[in-house]
């Protein structure tokens, strides 16, 4: 017969408090009280033998299947053994099929032609780049990063990105380049963190224009 483990908790026995919540002392002077005290602590030696009963049915149960308890579940994923996949096979030869439909992740290299420009009026840099203090990258779509901006419904600005090195002789570059078109110098912003240039007014295809001379 297996021995019984009755937590301590289950015999040593609480404070006891009577029905109105007041502190009873056991064997007080008060024969109420006391009859209060004896009918707490027969509940509560109930209680103590219904819990002893649960735990030596649970502990017999187990004895009885020779299974100790709690241990069903880790003893059944034990005995079992690796779940029986079908197999598979792998194949690259098909794999370009699927790249024709993923997108691009990025924008090619523009093919080689004979005659530039191109009918669309494309050229390439020039290779090697222009010797100067600074320097116009092209855009992700392989053009002149040229354009025009307009805010507030009339202010028309052209904006010049993506301008590394010296933009401060880029900038002098472009007014003595517009002066004579304006017969002023004209306003211009830079801002050296961004790599921008702004000048007032539409000048998008003259500059464009002076940018591809120069070979960027």
């Amino acid at each position: 017969m297996p021995l019984i483990f009755v937590p301590p908790e289950a015999v040593l026995a609480p404070p006891l408090y009577d029905c109105a919540g007041v502190f009873t002392v056991l064997g007080g002077a008060n024969r109420e009280g006391r009859d209060q005290a004896g009918c707490a602590r027969r509940k509560l030696v109930r209680r103590q033998l219904k819990m002893a009963a649960t735990v030596f049915r649970f502990v017999l149960r187990g004895w009885r299947t020779g299974v100790p308890p709690g241990c069903g579940l880790r003893r059944l994923s034990q005995t079992q053994g690796t779940p029986d996949y079908p197999g598979f096979l792998e194949s690259v030869d098909e794999y370009r099929f699927v790249e024709r439909l993923l997108p691009p992740t990025s924008i090619p290299k523009p093919p080689k032609h004979e005659h530039y420009p191109t009918p669309c009026g494309w050229q390439p840099p020039r290779d090697p780049p222009p010797n100067l203090p600074y320097f116009v990258r092209r855009s992700r779509m392989h053009n002149i990063p040229v354009y025009k901006d307009i805010t507030h419904g009339n202010r028309q600005m052209t904006v010049i990105r993506k301008v590394e090195g010296d933009i401060w002789a880029l900038q002098k570059d472009v007014e003595d380049f517009l002066s004579p078109l304006l017969g002023k110098t004209p306003i211009t912003q830079v801002n050296e963190v961004t790599g921008t240039l702004r000048i007032k007014g539409y000048f998008d295809q003259q500059l464009k224009a002076w940018l591809l001379e120069k070979g960027f």
